[in-house]
């Protein structure tokens, strides 16, 4: 049986039923989302569910239009990570 995601991470989440997520299958969603979206508790749940190399992969490797420009600049800068401009342009959304 698959680990149930915590119910303080529906704020992160906000579009999605938590109970329908797979915390492997859907690792970069929910990466992205808890960066992007969350708050304290959710970002301590990421780092104890999730290892350092996960999580940069997936800023690493944004997904298109899923990202908010000043928190993946944040996040690039804070894990020391160099973006090509191109890949980082595409990320962001664009409201």
């Amino acid at each position: 049986m698959a680990k149930k995601l915590p119910s303080f991470l529906q704020s992160s989440l906000p579009s999605y039923d938590l109970s329908l997520l797979n915390i492997e299958e859907d690792k970069k969603l929910i990466i992205t989302s808890i960066l992007n979206e969350g708050d304290f508790q959710a970002l301590q749940w990421l780092a104890k569910t999730y290892s350092k190399k996960d999580i940069k992969n997936v800023i690493q490797n944004p997904t298109r239009g899923s990202w908010y420009e000043w928190i993946l600049k944040y996040w690039l800068m804070i894990l020391d990570i160099n973006l090509d401009h191109a890949i980082l342009k595409k990320a962001i959304i664009k409201l």
